[in-house]
């Protein structure tokens, strides 16, 4: 009897271990995304509300630093590098700390994002960036901290932080004419040589229109006369088409290019080949 109640006693933990408890956060997470020009830009963050309380100046003391929300940092997430006030920011991921004042607020885009709250010890070297912007009075309350984008343009937008009745702006500028003119520039320019050489080599897989790929093949070493292995790919195109002497005089060159450049698959690949076609 004492053993079975031990077993019991046993499965009854387990059973309680296992089980969990799930109820609605007090500072529920949020995660907002948004395409600003041609840059992608995320923020995740906890929201807490006020309940009745006073937030700046009390439950965030003016002057102090802030987590900027609730629980884990407040993250901001660049897909390409921008520029916040006079400083370029690196693409990548950062905590956003701020420093709340009455009339203006002191924002800092932080390296390290795995803090709780704020880092124990503050290191300015981990400071990417930071500027400060008017904190501005709003009309009503706004019960739940909320952070959104606004003011988007092609070449920027604002970074905005509401909460109880204040509203702060951060703007920042992002590199979408650079995107945009290469995006051009590189399309008309027309295909790259990668372009040309893997349409070659696609057909020459499938067996289709080989003429064709003979002459993509010829567009891509154009591109890159260097390259011991698109000239493998040649001499390879040349042999389905059954042109031995054109296979012979690829693979040769392929050989010479292979041996530049210290590759031995390619020397070894080639010299097979060569022996294989009754190259002199």
């Amino acid at each position: 009897m004492k053993k079975f109640m031990m077993v019991a006693v046993l499965f009854m933990a387990t059973t309680v271990l296992k089980a969990q408890v799930k109820t609605p956060a007090p500072s529920p997470e949020a995660k907002i995304e948004q395409k600003v020009g041609l840059t992608d830009v995320t923020v995740t963050y906890s929201r807490p509300s006020m309940k009745g309380r006073t937030i700046f100046g009390d439950l965030v003391p003016y002057g102090s630093l802030w987590r900027t929300g609730a629980n884990a940092n407040t993250v901001i997430t660049f897909s390409d590098d921008v520029t916040v006030g006079e400083t370029e920011l690196k693409a990548g991921s950062y905590a956003l700390f701020t420093k709340p004042g009455k009339t203006s607020w002191d924002v800092f885009f932080y390296t390290d994002t795995k803090n709780w709250g704020t880092p124990r010890e503050w290191d300015e070297t981990k400071v990417a960036a930071s500027i400060t912007v008017e904190a501005n009075p709003i009309p009503f309350d706004v019960e739940t901290f909320a952070i959104d984008f606004n003011n988007l343009s092609n070449n920027g937008a604002h970074l905005e932080i509401y909460w109880e009745r204040t509203y702060v702006a951060v703007p920042f500028t992002v590199p979408t004419v650079k995107k945009a003119v290469a995006s051009i520039e590189a399309a008309m320019a027309g295909p790259s040589a990668n372009d040309y050489y893997g349409a070659a080599v696609y057909y020459l897989q499938e067996k289709k229109e080989l003429n064709k790929a003979k002459e993509w093949i010829d567009m891509a070493i154009a591109k890159r006369p260097e390259a011991f292995w698109m000239y493998r790919q040649k001499s390879l195109i040349h042999a389905e088409l059954g042109d031995k002497k054109g296979a012979i005089a690829a693979a040769k060159t392929s050989l010479d290019l292979a041996k530049k450049a210290n590759n031995p698959d390619y020397v070894k690949l080639n010299e097979d080949s060569l022996k294989e076609w009754g190259a002199k």
